[in-house]
């Protein structure tokens, strides 16, 4: 850890285009910095580190690891390299921020969390709007007697990019591609986090192609009469909007992954006929996850939270896929 114990020193396993946006995030949160970048290929690393001015580069994973004033390792690998990578920096002491999804099965997602829990490190899997300040106030919206009982949640997420996936690794089933990993993830982690459980039961279609979901919507069953749907999909026009309904009024949220820029992020708040919309002072989402995980891990009390959270929404993608390929409901074990 930093000597002076404030600043969380962060290390870079890979080069992916998501790094753009994650390393202006680091070097403005007010508890950490950029130290180190690792890349397989030292040609990639080295246009890397000009590009972002960072001067620390190490041709291969373990030596970055190595690195004894490294506190904290920021993984953008693709999803199948998840398991291998977060494992390696836990046991090296390092916390781990790494990229949605967390892993491919609930298995891959539950070492990776024992691992780390062995090791006193961080886990955080990379859904950011759920560290919006938008975020807890609509919770604090929905749980509230007014809208008592909850009864729906809906959302959905698309992009379509069909002609830009040729070579990407979203296409690729090995590596994790399709487009539950990619967007439908956030879509579970929204029906998670209005319902605070997993459902008991689902049923989820899917366009395939070369083993990889192209789209996939799916409906789920929770106790207490209470349903969610979602659909997602790499070959439909830019949408990310969810919804929750109860028995005495609704919450609409559009662009709820990523708020327009602005000084305010809204929502909008149905009670019959009667419309209002709340507006949430905007910031950097981005950053405000990287200050959240600096500060438990700097502290040493580190939050179940985050991976109690990451692997619920693995265990409830894994289930959704195996219906989309068998095209049958899977049932989901009720809670212990």
């Amino acid at each position: 850890m930093s000597e002076s114990n404030q600043t969380l020193r962060f290390g870079i396993l890979g080069t992916a285009k998501i790094t753009r946006r994650l390393v202006p995030a680091i070097r403005e949160a007010a508890n950490a910095e950029l130290c180190a970048i690792a890349s397989r290929t030292g040609e990639s690393a080295k246009a890397w580190a000009q590009q972002y001015a960072c001067d620390r580069i190490y041709v291969s994973y373990p030596e970055l690891l190595a690195q004894p004033d490294i506190d904290a390792i920021y993984l953008p690998l693709p999803p199948s390299l998840h398991r291998e990578w977060t494992i390696a920096a836990a046991d090296a002491g390092k916390h781990v921020l790494c990229e949605k999804p967390l892993a491919l099965t609930a298995a891959d997602a539950e070492a990776m969390a024992a691992a780390c829990a062995a090791n006193g490190v961080q886990l955080m899997d990379g859904v950011m709007w759920v560290h919006h300040d938008r975020t807890p106030a609509m919770k604090r919206m929905i749980d509230s007697a007014d809208f008592a009982p909850l009864r729906r949640v809906t959302a959905a997420f698309s992009i379509n990019m069909m002609d830009e996936l040729q070579g990407n690794f979203r296409l690729d089933p090995a590596l994790g591609g399709g487009g539950l990993w990619d967007l439908g993830y956030y879509c579970v982690r929204a029906v998670l986090w209005a319902f605070a459980e997993l459902p008991r039961r689902v049923y989820a279609t899917a366009r395939f192609e070369g083993g990889v979901d192209l789209n996939l919507s799916a409906i789920m069953w929770f106790d207490d009469d209470r349903m969610a749907s979602i659909d997602c999909g790499f070959d439909t026009a830019f949408r990310t909007w969810m919804e929750v309904a109860g028995g005495g009024g609704s919450l609409v949220c559009d662009r709820f992954t990523r708020p327009l820029d602005g000084p305010t992020a809204p929502f909008y708040i149905h009670h019959g006929f009667d419309d209002a919309k709340e507006e949430i002072p905007n910031h950097d989402q981005i950053v405000r996850m990287i200050e959240t995980f600096a500060a438990s891990a700097l502290s040493g009390d580190l939050d179940p939270r985050w991976p109690r959270e990451a692997i619920d929404t693995v265990r409830l993608c894994e289930a959704l896929l195996r219906s989309a390929h068998d095209g049958q409901a899977v049932e989901l074990p009720a809670p212990a």
